[in-house]
């Protein structure tokens, strides 16, 4: 019993050695992980990256010297990822993760994006593996950004910015999407054999917002307004789509018409939104 005894003492103490020797004392990082995600028309765009501080430091041209190659962040590489193939700077890219990295300078900035991903700092960078490089030219600003930034601004439907911020400059890389062959198609089978209202509106609302056929654009909302208008539903949004369309169409009269019934049914419900818009649009088509 006696050995026993010292074997479970011994065995106790060991476990607590082994614990104390695993335990660690967690800090913040000097440099935070982000992670930012995007919808840019149809494709998935998303970024993650460590975030450095100035803390008092000058940036560009000392810090992060011009024309010698930076990892663009802090830490691992910063990650590019994009669901669907793109285009960066006009330039094709297929879809898949990449390492972001820069060569800044006073006047432009060279962007790579490399597939080599699982890399830190610049030591084992090799141009071979680029997928992509682009020029941009860099702009200043009259704030100062403490916090290094990336993100992804001015979203369209298939376009956006991606941006690079710190210090006072900030760096837009143009990213474009293509949506119109897969919107094409599934407006193709989804309007063919029984539509919706709300496919008939989805249809009429890309067709406008993408510059395309819009007396095709115009069939389909007012297909949606008489599916609406046999339920006697007050759709003042739909009509006001409808007047935006043939405002683009130059069809003003018919387009101050359509808006006046947005105008009403939208008093009807309350909605000082649609109220203000209609009310300015028809004072602005009325100059035409």
């Amino acid at each position: 019993m006696k050995k026993m005894r010292i074997s479970l003492q011994m065995l106790l103490i060991i476990c607590l050695a082994f614990g104390t020797a695993s335990a660690q004392i967690e800090t913040p990082a000097a440099s935070q992980l982000a992670k930012f995600s995007q919808k840019v028309g149809l494709t998935d765009v998303s970024i993650e990256y460590s975030r450095p501080s100035m803390n008092g430091r000058k940036i560009y041209g000392n810090l992060v010297p011009f024309g010698a190659l930076w990892r663009t962040g802090a830490n691992m590489a910063t990650k590019l990822s994009f669901s669907d193939d793109v285009k960066i700077g006009g330039k094709d890219l297929k879809a898949g993760t990449y390492a972001l990295f820069t060569i800044p300078g006073k006047d432009e900035w060279t962007i790579i994006l490399s597939t080599n991903i699982n890399q830190g700092g610049t030591g084992s960078y090799k141009e071979a593996e680029d997928a992509l490089r682009v020029t941009v030219k860099p702009s200043t600003m009259d704030v100062t950004v403490e916090t290094f930034l990336i993100s992804i601004e001015d979203v369209k439907m298939n376009k956006a910015l991606i941006e690079i911020v710190w210090e006072n400059t900030v760096v837009q890389i143009p990213l474009e999407v293509s949506i119109d062959a897969r919107i094409e198609a599934s407006i193709q089978k989804t309007l063919n054999p029984s539509p919706s209202a709300n496919d008939y509106y989805a249809a009429a609302v890309y067709y406008r917002e993408a510059g395309k056929d819009l007396n095709q654009a115009l069939s389909w909302i007012n297909e949606c307004i008489k599916i609406h208008e046999a339920a006697n539903r007050n759709v003042f949004w739909i009509y006001r789509q409808k007047s935006l369309i043939e405002a683009d169409m130059k069809k003003y009269p018919d387009a101050i018409k359509t808006a006046n019934i947005s105008l009403a049914k939208a008093q009807e419900a309350k909605n000082d939104d649609y109220i203000k818009m209609n009310t300015e649009s028809i004072a602005e088509w009325s100059k035409k």
